[in-house]
């Protein structure tokens, strides 16, 4: 496959919102049921304004189609896009905490290509590069089994209260990056 990856612009934050969507209802089918999809995407799955002004979030391009995203952040918000009310963008301390892993999502047409996998990696590379020592991120179901094969333990797991009722359940996970 020939894709892409570049650092993604504020122009490109409607493409990423759609592409967030289409991701959440065509990957997620197998872990959560359409309200809890719905409503992540409503509530907490969105494009994150401040990984794009940081220069820490990147998009894959196959020609003119968007077919991933995902970004690394030196902020304390571990997850949810600017619609999401419980953030704390205050900066973090490389040397004592952990960078964090955030909004990665493939186009279904485009899952299991290896996109994911290249975001990542440079991510960890640039994440490594500011001095952080490990990275975190709280993964959806769907999720998983991938940040496991690259290298990352579960750390529990947490159910997030999204909209009447409909709560979400996500995996912590935790990485050593090399060299620390």
């Amino acid at each position: 496959m020939a894709y892409t990856i570049r650092k993604a612009r504020l122009e490109d934050r409607s493409r990423i919102s759609e592409l967030i969507a289409e991701s959440a209802r065509g990957l997620s089918r197998e872990h959560y049921d359409d309200a809890q999809i719905e409503a992540a995407i409503i509530t907490v799955f969105g494009v994150d304004t401040d990984l794009i002004e940081d220069g820490t979030y990147f998009v894959a391009e196959d020609g003119d189609t968007l077919a991933g995203c995902g970004g690394w952040s030196r902020r304390k918000t571990l997850f949810g896009g600017d619609q999401f009310a419980v953030r704390d963008t205050s900066y973090l301390e490389p040397l004592i905490e952990a960078a964090k892993i955030r909004a990665f999502f493939v186009h279904p047409d485009h899952a299991r290509k290896g996109i994911a996998q290249a975001i990542l990696e440079e991510c960890e590379r640039e994440a490594a590069a500011h001095g952080f020592r490990a990275i975190e991120l709280m993964a959806t179901l769907p999720g998983v089994k991938f940040y496991q094969a690259c290298g990352y333990t579960e750390q529990g797991t947490y159910d997030l209260e999204l909209i009447d009722s409909v709560k979400l359940e996500l995996v912590p996970m935790r990485k050593q990056l090399q060299g620390s």
